[in-house]
């Protein structure tokens, strides 16, 4: 904090004054940092939606794979019995 002026020290108005100075610097201050928090709140929202995106496209790409796994392992199967029990 800032150390009070000689002229502060003797003259109350002159003391009002520079700390309503002072106080409108912080609170320009304390709006930036809003700001910054603002965005960056907003930025960290755009990178979960877009993790949850991500996770969601990789979980059905998994399903699908898997689905197509199991319908070559059901042919393969189906050819086998074919072949060798139904002949």
């Amino acid at each position: 904090m800032s150390d009070p002026t000689g002229i502060e020290r003797k003259n109350l108005e002159a003391h009002v004054e520079l700390c309503a100075e002072r106080y409108r610097y912080l609170e320009e201050k304390l709006e930036k940092v809003e700001v910054k928090i603002s965005n960056l709140n907003s930025t960290v929202n755009d990178i979960s939606d877009m993790l949850h995106e991500m996770v969601s496209k990789r979980n059905d790409q998994i399903v699908n794979w898997g689905i197509g796994i199991i319908g070559t392992l059901l042919v393969v199967i189906g050819y086998l019995a074919a072949t060798y029990i139904l002949v």
